[in-house]
């Protein structure tokens, strides 16, 4: 079982749409578990303030590390005066290294992960020095907190995770697939249809109502090198290369 431990000033915002659908399913089925901790449980002026602004000017508020430390502190198990492992701390930020298929099946590999949702213009640089706290990305934009990224995360992790998924193979020829041996490791996903096979004149194509399932799988490879090739060239290299 993955546990996710999410330090938020928004508790209201989980699970949500996490307890929906595939996710809200493996939920039930403790495949997984969610934990919330309310940043401003841990602050300590009677107006529960968690934010100040940043030394040497700029627009917006930082997350108070007094405050920040506090919650992490107090809720992840480990003593940091000692060289034992600190469990994994994930900062969506848009600084941090680009995560991705391959990430999410390393962390699906964790027992326990916690995410630090940043509001404002994020979190003091010592909090992440002091816990050695991963900043990651979900792309090349900014959002307004880490809530929404961390939907994403967990998602992405969760589809990883034995029992979650119900086949199991559409981890397998997926966009990105699952490991470095699939071959679709590189490829954007080819498309999909179901019934009616004739809608508004628009027909599924004849090779996937023939039965041959070498000619369907072939059908798909090269649907899926023309999607990446032209959306994604630079992943089409990669395909090329590998």
């Amino acid at each position: 079982m993955i546990k996710f431990k999410i330090f938020t000033i928004f508790p209201d915002l989980f699970p949500q749409i996490l307890a929906k659908s595939i996710t809200g399913e493996a939920l039930n089925k403790n495949l997984w578990q969610i934990e919330v901790v309310n940043i401003r449980d841990y602050a300590t002026d009677a107006r529960k303030t968690v934010d100040d602004t940043p030394f040497g000017g700029g627009a917006g508020m930082l997350f108070r590390p007094d405050v920040l430390y506090n919650a992490i502190s107090k809720n992840i198990d480990f003593n940091i005066s000692k060289t034992s492992k600190i469990p994994k701390i994930i900062y969506p930020s848009p600084k941090g290294r680009i995560f991705n298929q391959k990430m999410a099946q390393e962390l699906s590999q964790e027992s326990e992960i916690n995410i630090i949702c940043g509001r404002y213009e994020g979190i003091d640089q010592r909090v992440i020095d002091i816990f050695k706290i991963e900043e990651v990305s979900i792309g090349d934009f900014v959002i307004s907190g880490g809530e929404i990224a961390s939907y994403v995360i967990i998602d992405s992790i969760l589809r990883n995770i034995k029992g979650v998924l119900g086949a199991e193979q559409s981890l397998h020829q997926e966009s990105f697939g699952n490991s470095q041996s699939s071959e679709y490791e590189y490829l954007l996903e080819y498309p999909h249809y179901t019934r009616p096979a004739d809608f508004m004149g628009y027909k599924v194509p004849e090779v996937l109502l023939s039965g041959h399932h070498a000619n369907i799988e072939k059908w798909r490879k090269d649907q899926a090198e023309s999607i990446t090739k032209k959306n994604r060239p630079d992943l089409f290299n990669k395909y090329q290369n590998s």
